[in-house]
């Protein structure tokens, strides 16, 4: 089957041309024909499947007729980094037709955004946040848009975000077509689908299913020891592009500074970090100037990144669904990639949900001078259980030192005032 099928504008297909598409993925073979024909789909579908452009094709198609300088189509993002990729496959795949679109998220100036939308753009890429602060400051309106599209909707409940989706859909017109994509379905997103989705066309691909051109290697590692693991493993092996995923915020910082200090060019992208600096480590990814990035879940939705070679899960995910969304971030168009787990003795249960749905034991491996003791985690867990047993020692208030300080003084004073009389006397 070829995109030609779909009988496109010769201007999409000029843009498909341009991204170097040749035959259409499973989930764009399913879900662009009903939205073609103007139906709700409700999309089950995991990274790296090509959901964006199966969404993002035919409401070019659409919008090629009608208005300009209008927001017809509204696409909302939970994370900034996948607000700004979508934005960028739109502008290669629309960049024949004359459409505009736009990203709008928190982090930068809201002025410039305002302005760009006013001077006349068709699509909105927006993370939730920012786009309800604009729409409360009244600076557009969303009253002529046609179609809606939430992407990652899961991840959208993850952060809390179900509240502002809601405000924001009672200010689209009720006569519109709404898109609904999740890699799962929690049951909350399932309530916010039926409530918004109109008779749907559901498309669902493999979901839960990790890419089958991965191969996935367990290495058994004492959490103090997880760090000299990987710089060793970096060392050893062919690493073109490395995605290394760590629980917190803090940890992905200080991981990549050790590695910074260890001569390897590795950046980290987290939440903490300004949009300026999270833009300057994912270029710098995407560019080869950094060859390792530490990222947390959140912070790598949107990480659509060719030719990643590695996936290294430092922390084991809490979820299957998690690590389905890590490692497909590798084994894209057809290539093969390798998948890392670094597990010790309180990760075994996650392992077994993970093997699960792999359909498969992960494959262990041993690296010389790492051999597993599981009573090193043992020794590590009875410490850290045994500082957060112990009573924490509360600091006198300011005015209770003071006083306590005051005591000290005026009795030393009077010893010494003391000693004065009778040396007198």
């Amino acid at each position: 089957m070829s995109f030609n099928e779909f009988k496109f504008h010769p201007k999409i297909i000029a843009g498909i041309d341009a991204c170097g598409f040749s035959t259409p993925t499973p989930i764009q073979k399913q879900a662009i024909p009903p939205i073609l024909e103007g139906r709700d789909i409700l999309g089950l579908a995991q990274t790296g499947t090509g959901k964006t452009a199966a969404f993002v094709l035919p409401l070019l198609q659409r919008l090629l007729d009608g208005p300009r300088k209008k927001v017809r189509a509204l696409i909302v993002a939970p994370t900034r980094e996948l607000a700004e990729q979508i934005n960028d496959d739109i502008s290669k795949m629309a960049k024949q037709t004359g459409l505009r679109s736009i990203s709008i998220y928190g982090g930068v100036g809201k002025h410039p955004q305002i302005r760009a939308i006013r001077n006349g753009v068709e699509i909105i890429v927006a993370c939730p946040g920012r786009l309800l602060d604009l729409l409360n400051d009244r600076a557009f309106s969303l009253g002529a848009v046609e179609a809606l599209v939430l992407d990652e909707a899961d991840h959208m409940f993850d952060k809390g975000f179900l509240p502002d989706i809601r405000r924001i859909i009672k200010q689209l017109p009720t006569k519109r077509q709404s898109l609904v994509f999740s890699a799962t379905m929690p049951k909350e997103i399932r309530h916010l689908a039926e409530s918004i989705l109109k008779n749907p066309a559901t498309v669902q691909i493999n979901h839960t299913r990790p890419v089958r051109s991965i191969s996935h290697v367990l290495f058994q590692v004492a959490k103090k020891r997880k760090t000299s693991l990987l710089k060793n493993i970096i060392q050893e092996k062919e690493m073109t592009s490395t995605l290394v995923f760590t629980r917190t915020k803090h940890k992905a910082k200080s991981l990549a500074l050790q590695l910074q200090k260890a001569g390897y060019s590795a950046a980290s992208i987290q939440g903490n970090l300004s949009q300026q600096k999270r833009q300057q480590a994912l270029n710098g990814f995407k560019d080869g100037t950094f060859k390792i990035l530490v990222a947390t879940d959140i912070a790598a939705r949107g990480i659509d990144v060719q030719g990643i070679s590695h996936v290294i899960n430092y922390d084991v995910p809490d979820t299957a669904e998690a690590y389905t969304h890590r490692t497909g971030r590798t084994g894209r168009a057809a290539h093969t990639g390798q998948a890392f787990i670094f597990a010790g003795r309180e990760d075994s249960k996650m392992v077994s949900v993970i093997e699960r749905t792999l359909g498969t034991k992960i494959r262990r491996e041993e690296t010389p001078g790492f051999v597993y003791d599981p009573r090193e985690d043992l020794v590590e867990e009875k410490k850290e259980r045994f500082t957060r047993q112990m009573p924490k020692r509360k600091k006198p208030a300011a005015g209770r030192r003071k006083a306590q300080h005051s005591g000290v003084f005026s009795l030393a004073s009077a010893g010494r005032s003391s000693g004065r009389r009778s040396a007198q006397q």
